[in-house]
């Protein structure tokens, strides 16, 4: 298979489409063969502050009003349409950055037309003004946009995420200021291009390239009053200081190293199934999978013999074959960290089990693994990668204690045959979603809302609630000198 090449990202900036800066020596390097794709690039300081400037010039709240609110909407679903023609173009350059294999690649770009167009739903659906009861009193509650937004997204969902977020704050009406992961700007670049010809007013949304000294430029910048970001606990910490400053709204989803509980009556096939499927979808990629495995001590070893003869009939290969099943891990950086953790958990007294066959190809390549025999207090680190730890407990006090002592406050997993007794047990670890005998990467329901408890970050999501998180509610009535105080 030929080395691919992908467009050199550039910036969106003020309404126009500007060249990056290139860094000396630098690539994003195609994770299936370690060769260069594209050269590495950032936003100058400059221009950095070009889009600061251009997003709070282009912020007033006359962009909520009924008329501009339809203007949105009609915009976001000529970008919904626009989306649906690049579906594979967005899903080979996802895998070509994420290591995604292409035919879940594929799945995932389809989706996004949809998860666009319900942004519009959304716009339509919430009233911008409520009438309250006041007493016979005229007083009503106004849903207006925060301000610019700053939206920080991950090489993990390259598309998905930056589509996801970018198209709730632009129908909240806040100008957008976009920076997609270092590692995988080009998905992002291509859902810019589709918003950018469906016809967005000016200034609604910018796109800027760099790592971690231009997300800060952007997240500290007083003109900032909204960040929604997506990646690591201490880029999210530091978020945080520098949002505490003007005390900036915030959503950070950070992640964490989520427990699945295997109570003493599980099915092995379905545990087993489950725990695989979460910890290889997205390349176990993804902040919800499944990390520390808690199972009851009569279960472990079945439940061991059952992993590992699944995982060893996975198909590894590049994530542009269609036969591929798992691809490799996205980037360098990550791929050396995942192998540090690995070594760690070993030199903790793991034993380490990685029975896949890998490619003949010199990218960064990993078998699902599984790090059994090592204290449960030690394996506390986010993995976030084909890659689970094992663990014994005596009884569901016993797994719930070790859940909680280091909760991740993000995702959790039950698996047990009663599922009146999985489901109660689940309600009692602390997480926002818990997930019973499956591992899909969708919500729970429709209806459903996760908060992102701890050190998982702040706020949270959920269906048909993306808009409301950029929004924030202003009381104007009649007051009246016969009320009290």
């Amino acid at each position: 298979m030929s080395n691919p090449q992908l467009p050199q990202p550039i910036n969106y900036i003020a309404d126009e489409w500007s060249e990056c800066r290139t860094i000396s020596d630098a690539w994003n390097l195609d994770p299936n063969t370690g060769q260069p794709v594209h050269r590495a690039v950032t936003t100058s300081p400059d221009d950095v502050e070009r889009a600061l400037r251009h997003a709070e010039r282009s912020y007033g709240l006359e962009r909520w009003d009924d008329a501009a609110s339809e203007e949105r909407a009609a915009v976001i679903e000529r970008a919904a349409d626009i989306v649906e023609t690049r579906i594979e173009d967005i899903a080979l350059t996802d895998a070509l950055t994420s290591g995604v294999p292409i035919a879940k690649a594929r799945m995932v770009a389809q989706f996004l037309p949809h998860r666009i167009r319900a942004s519009a739903a959304d716009l339509r659906a919430i009233p911008r003004r409520t009438a309250l009861e006041a007493g016979g009193r005229d007083v009503r509650l106004y849903k207006v946009p925060w301000g610019p937004a700053a939206i920080l997204t991950p090489w993990n969902g390259p598309s998905f995420i930056p589509a996801a977020k970018m198209v709730s704050a632009l129908a909240a009406g806040c100008p957008v200021i976009l920076k997609p992961s270092e590692h995988a700007p080009s998905s992002a670049q291509i859902i810019v291009e589709c918003f950018v010809k469906a016809g967005l007013p000016d200034g609604a949304l910018q796109l800027v390239h760099g790592a971690g000294d231009v997300g800060a430029a952007i997240t500290g910048d007083h003109r900032v009053k909204i960040v929604s970001f997506t990646g690591g606990p201490n880029a999210g910490r530091a978020i945080a200081r520098a949002a505490a400053e003007d005390f900036k709204v915030l959503q950070l989803e950070l992640g964490g190293n989520n427990p699945a509980l295997v109570l003493d009556d599980a099915d092995i096939d379905v545990a087993a199934d489950g725990i695989l499927d979460g910890m290889t979808k997205l390349n176990g990629q993804w902040c919800e999978g499944p990390g520390k495995v808690l199972a009851h001590k009569s279960l472990v070893e079945p439940l061991l013999d059952a992993l590992l003869d699944r995982i060893s009939r996975i198909e590894i290969g590049h994530s542009l074959d269609e036969n591929t099943e798992l691809g490799p891990i996205s980037n360098a950086p990550h791929f050396a960290t995942l192998q540090s953790r690995i070594d760690g958990l070993r030199a903790h007294g793991a034993t380490i089990h990685q029975p896949a066959t890998l490619p003949a190809l010199d990218g960064f390549f990993l078998s699902p693994t599984v790090a059994s025999g090592v204290d449960a207090s030690v394996a506390t680190a986010e993995l976030f990668g084909p890659l689970v730890s094992l663990h014994a407990v005596e009884s569901d006090e016993d797994a719930l204690r070790v859940a909680n002592a280091n909760p991740s406050g993000l995702d959790a997993y039950v698996f047990g045959g009663d599922l009146d007794r999985a489901i109660e047990v689940g309600s009692r670890v602390l997480s926002g979603e818990v997930r019973v005998n499956g591992a899909k990467v969708a919500d729970l329901a429709d209806g459903s809302a996760q908060s992102f408890w701890g050190a998982s970050g702040i706020g949270g999501h959920a269906p048909g609630e993306s808009v409301r998180v950029f929004c924030g509610d202003r009381v104007v009535g009649v007051d009246s000198p016969d009320l009290p105080m």
